[in-house]
């Protein structure tokens, strides 16, 4: 048995989870939110304890360590020593065409992660910062990189390429890489298992703050919403999903933006934040429950991308057996699912209402029973994705 400690370091958030593996056992999880912000907090969970606490958290230096203390703790710990640790597994989003799977984290994958800092403003850096961080505070644990772009390597260049000049793609790699790839990986795998069919068309939709829609056709990503960076696409928490690219050059060579303040505005202040005032879904609900018409204007928007993809991938697979639902708000959020499979039956895509009020933390379908295409809910779980890939590395 080994323990494989997980990290996703997010921009203001660091989650974690101690899995011994080969067995799968979850021997503590939990995070810090809110990160670098007033009211920052640690919730920490074992078979024995649950742990909710303010924690004054500057960085995620001390973050973590205020983890590692606590999986320390005579009291409530489950180690010793961080001897105990043989790896860590960290969530790296964007890894470019350089990184097609799991690898040990040495100074030339630091640098290609900082490499794509400008691409993955909100994630890359904190990624960095979560691995040096655990590099100093787990010296002889081995470090391991997972990244969210690995999964979409297969994407056919007929759906990678972008339609500008050909040097950009051949020269400056400039082209669709795809992320929340150990996430799609993840549900596609439970999807095909419970389909019992290999040769499988699958639509898989991970909808948290951060949003993407996978083709995965035998297993394998054939198209993705998400591109060059994790911008574009569905409609997110705070960024913008799909803009027509005129916009931006009218933002800068019209009304006077930097290109940083469009970006920051597309990436920070855009999507439901910017439809609504609000980013977390479960408020613009409510408030679209009571009658808000911006945020029920926001909820159709949302839905309506989504609808759109779930065509596009239709066609560009000539079928689909099931579309899943995945991350926070997919898996919770029956409102989206409602309004997205709405109007759906030309593709053979019926809901059951009574099924999708339901909650339920194992996989559950929602479709009809004269429902021509599955409609699966399928809890993500990328911290056993990525310690079953860490524990494959250092085997």
């Amino acid at each position: 048995m080994e323990n494989i400690l997980i990290i996703n370091s997010g921009s203001s958030s660091l989650k974690f989870q101690l899995i011994q593996m080969p067995a799968e056992v979850v021997l503590a999880s939990g995070m810090v939110e809110r990160i670098g912000l007033e009211g920052a907090k640690l919730h920490f969970k074992t078979e024995k304890d649950s742990i909710s606490e303010e924690l004054s958290a500057k960085d995620h230096a001390v973050a973590l360590k205020a983890i590692t203390d606590l999986l320390m703790s005579p009291e409530k710990g489950v180690i010793k020593n961080t001897e105990e640790i043989a790896a860590i597994g960290h969530r790296v989003v964007h890894g470019g065409d350089n990184f097609s799977k799991t690898i040990k984290v040495n100074p030339d994958v630091k640098a290609v992660i900082k490499d794509f800092f400008s691409l993955a403003p909100l994630h890359n850096p904190a990624n960095l910062e979560g691995i040096e961080v655990a590099e100093e505070l787990f010296p002889k644990a081995k470090q391991v990189a997972v990244f969210d772009t690995a999964f979409h390597r297969t994407i056919p260049r007929k759906a990678a390429q972008y339609a500008i000049p050909n040097d950009f793609f051949e020269k400056e790699h400039i082209q669709l890489y795809g992320f929340h790839g150990t996430s799609h990986k993840y549900v596609s795998e439970k999807a095909i298992d419970y389909l019992k069919k290999e040769k499988s068309k699958i639509i898989s939709i991970h909808l948290g703050n951060g949003c993407s829609i996978t083709a995965v056709k035998d297993g394998k990503s054939v198209d993705h919403s998400l591109g060059f960076a994790p911008v574009n696409g569905l409609i997110m928490g705070t960024r913008s999903g799909d803009i027509d690219q005129s916009v931006i050059f009218y933002l800068i060579d019209e009304l006077g933006y930097s290109s940083q303040e469009v970006s920051d505005i597309l990436h920070k202040n855009s999507g439901m934040y910017g439809l609504t005032g609000y980013s977390d879904l479960r408020d613009i609900e409510e408030q679209a429950a009571n009658g808000n018409k911006q945020c029920q204007l926001a909820l159709e928007m949302n839905a309506y991308r989504i609808k759109k993809y779930i065509g596009a991938y239709t066609a560009a697979m000539n079928g689909v057996d099931a579309i899943v639902f995945t991350a926070g708000i997919g898996e919770n959020s029956d409102v989206i699912r409602s309004l997205v499979c709405k109007d759906m039956d030309f593709l053979g895509i019926k809901l059951n209402e009574d099924k999708n009020k339901q909650r339920s933390k194992e996989l559950r379908t929602i479709h009809s029973e004269d429902s021509k295409v599955g409609i699966l809910v399928i809890p993500t779980n990328e911290e056993l994705e990525i310690a079953k890939q860490t524990m494959q590395l250092i085997s």
